[in-house]
């Protein structure tokens, strides 16, 4: 059975998170997470989906201005895609939004995940860009 739980920034889960985080949205680019990507992560909330210890999903949230929350390092592990586990991290992450005080979430989409976070609500607004290699849309929701 996968629980959905917090995984505080040092703590055992964020580490297994961070390892499933850089084997599937950092190494396929060539690319690795940044000293200031890592310390930066501390002020951030990470959420994890986890079965017994092994972590298979991973949505990192962290607070920007005006009371928006940017959602970012979503991943679950490709073998579980397609199971609801991505809908599920999306769900505790607006929850704890609410909980917070927050009145949205931000995000940028990969445009192959698009279609996932229309599916759970997001809009799709302004052009399109490149960010770490890949193109993207900026996505938002009103969670409160």
């Amino acid at each position: 059975m996968t629980a959905i739980r917090p995984a505080p920034h040092g703590s055992a889960d964020y580490e297994r998170a961070l390892a499933l985080r850089r084997r599937w949205l950092r190494e396929p680019l060539g690319l690795d997470f940044t000293p200031a990507e890592l310390a930066a992560d501390a002020e951030s909330f990470h959420i994890v989906a986890a079965d017994g210890e092994q972590i298979v999903g991973n949505v990192t949230l962290t607070p920007g201005p005006d009371g928006v929350l940017k959602l970012r390092q979503m991943i679950v592990e490709p073998s579980l895609q397609r199971q609801s586990l991505g809908r599920l991290l999306v769900e505790a992450a607006e929850a704890l939004g609410r909980e917070r005080g927050f009145r949205a979430i931000h995000l940028h989409a990969r445009n192959s995940a698009i279609g996932f976070y229309e599916r759970c609500g997001y809009e799709a607004f302004g052009e399109g860009f490149v960010e770490v290699t890949l193109p993207h849309r900026a996505m938002r929701k009103a969670i409160s």
